[in-house]
């Protein structure tokens, strides 16, 4: 399958979850009585487009152990989706990766200046578990148990950490994985998993999500630093060769660019391995995580 075609297929995919989750954010983004400049940069931020990968895990992983589609699940996805953009607000800061553009647009601190990109951040994040807590079903502490897990400090914000190099982090590959399983994977993980607990999975089944879950997400970010050097800013919605010039730890600079292929494939295949437990329920995840490899040709 070419590359176009592998895109445009994935976009197929992950479109309907678009929809539902731009619609669950016109209720839920923006409470009663916020200033309306922060208002404002909080719906850049958040409607200014994105594939929506996460959400749609949690949807596709809750059909995945027979779940429904329900409130909770929805407001399942719109937490991830509210932490991974609060998380590109942050990264996004000239004390971080010092970007400029993300989805094809101005970053928030271009557009909106650095304290108001500090303040949308904060200020996503803990709208994320506000979405999740006005609920009275008892799933929804688990699911904020899962979100923490994935973006708190042994998670996402340590794989952060590690990759400004404020902390150690093993020699070489292994070094890589570290930072991968925590900046990126965890979570996909956490998306994954929440899925999965909306759909009341049992202990099993939780168990191949979350191994899904772990694979998918180092293969994601196995391809995403394959695309930093190979892709453009029209394909990937963001400046190419920001790791090259940051001179961050990737598995392309670690091992090149075929070795790199291999490696994202092989991952993707790890992926789609773990969810035989789960039977045809799964295709939805198998699906998504040959459509994510294939970006990488």
């Amino acid at each position: 399958m070419s590359k176009k075609a592998s895109e445009k297929q994935l976009a197929d995919l992950l479109a309907p979850y678009a929809v539902a989750i731009k619609a669950d954010l016109e209720r839920w983004l923006i409470e009663p009585a916020v200033p309306a400049p922060l208002a404002e940069a909080m719906r850049y931020c958040m409607l200014c487009g994105g594939k929506r990968i996460r959400p749609a895990i949690v949807s596709i992983a809750n059909a995945a152990v027979g779940g429904m589609a329900d409130e909770l699940t929805a407001r399942a996805g719109i937490a991830v989706e509210l932490v991974h953009t609060y998380s590109l607000v942050h990264d996004d800061l000239p004390a971080m990766d010092n970007d400029m553009l993300r989805r094809g647009l101005p970053t928030a601190h271009a557009k909106f200046g650095q304290a108001m990109a500090i303040l949308v951040g904060d200020a996503l994040l803990t709208r994320a578990f506000g979405v999740l807590s006005e609920t009275h079903d008892p799933r929804s502490a688990m699911l904020a148990a899962e979100l923490a897990a994935g973006a708190g400090a042994a998670g996402m914000v340590a794989g952060q950490v590690a990759d400004m190099g404020l902390c150690n982090v093993p020699a070489g590959l292994a070094g890589i994985e570290y930072i991968h399983e925590r900046k990126t994977a965890a979570m996909i993980v956490a998306s994954a998993r929440m899925g999965a607990i909306c759909g009341r999975a049992d202990r099993d089944e939780l168990a191949a999500i979350s191994t899904y879950g772990l694979e998918l997400g180092m293969a994601y970010q196995a391809v995403d630093d394959l695309l930093d050097v190979v892709g453009d800013a029209e394909t990937t919605g963001k400046t190419p060769g920001q790791d090259v010039r940051g001179k961050k730890l990737s598995v392309v600079a670690q091992l090149g660019l075929e070795e790199a292929r291999q490696l994202g494939r092989g991952l993707s295949d790890r992926a789609i391995a773990a969810l035989g437990p789960l039977g045809p329920a799964a295709d939805g995840l198998r699906q998504l995580a040959d459509l994510l490899a294939e970006r990488m040709y």
